[in-house]
């Protein structure tokens, strides 16, 4: 129980680090092409959402590797960054753009569902790959993350409708964004870590 307690602390302050740290990649990259390169944010927001998943892949498998020292570091990280592109892809593709809200009600509803289910479910699918390699039940990894990542999202939701308002300076939408960001990490880390214990231990 003790060693269970202290992964599970450490795996939630790590990842929080890791995933604030992370979000800051696709942050700059907003603030950057909004100022500078308007065309070119929709590319520069999946590029650093690479950025963002490798570096959140980086802090969970240093400490996923206390517990299970095989896991390989270099496919874990590559993987949660693939999939970080593939989460970004699809919420720039649906959420984030004026052609997919011009879209019939139905059309917007059904690819909005499909979408949300993508970015769910994109990094803990990714992570399975390596995590069934080492563990028995690996699969609840990807409901389990999702779980996280929706949790996570809600927080978001909740903290930023509110508080982003049109005509706001730029640096204050970033302020809200990264704070909001802060609180996205710990619940999804919680969340995780709770659900990773729960696995590692059955394993």
């Amino acid at each position: 129980m003790a060693r269970r307690n202290a992964f599970l602390a450490r795996w939630v302050g790590w990842v929080s680090v890791g995933e604030s740290l992370g979000f800051l990649a696709p942050a700059t990259a907003q603030v950057v092409s909004a100022a500078l390169w308007p065309p070119a944010m929709v590319p520069l927001l999946v590029l650093a959402g690479f950025a963002e998943g490798a570096l959140l892949g980086w802090f969970q498998v240093r400490v996923l590797k206390t517990w299970l020292p095989a896991v390989a570091i270099r496919r874990w990280v590559l993987l949660t960054g693939a999939a970080a592109v593939v989460a970004w892809t699809a919420g720039l593709l649906t959420f984030s753009s004026e052609a997919w809200q011009n879209w019939p009600e139905a059309a917007q509803a059904a690819t909005g569902a499909l979408a949300a289910a993508v970015i769910l479910v994109s990094i803990g699918f990714a992570q399975w790959l390596e995590l069934r390699r080492h563990v028995p039940g690996a699969w609840r990894w990807i409901a389990g993350t999702a779980a996280g990542w929706a949790v996570g999202l809600g927080v978001f939701m909740a903290v930023t409708t509110p508080l982003w308002q049109p005509g706001q300076d730029l640096w204050v939408t970033a302020a809200i964004g990264i704070g909001a960001a802060v609180l996205i990490a710990v619940a999804m880390s919680v969340v995780t870590g709770l659900v990773l214990v729960r696995i590692l231990h059955k394993g």
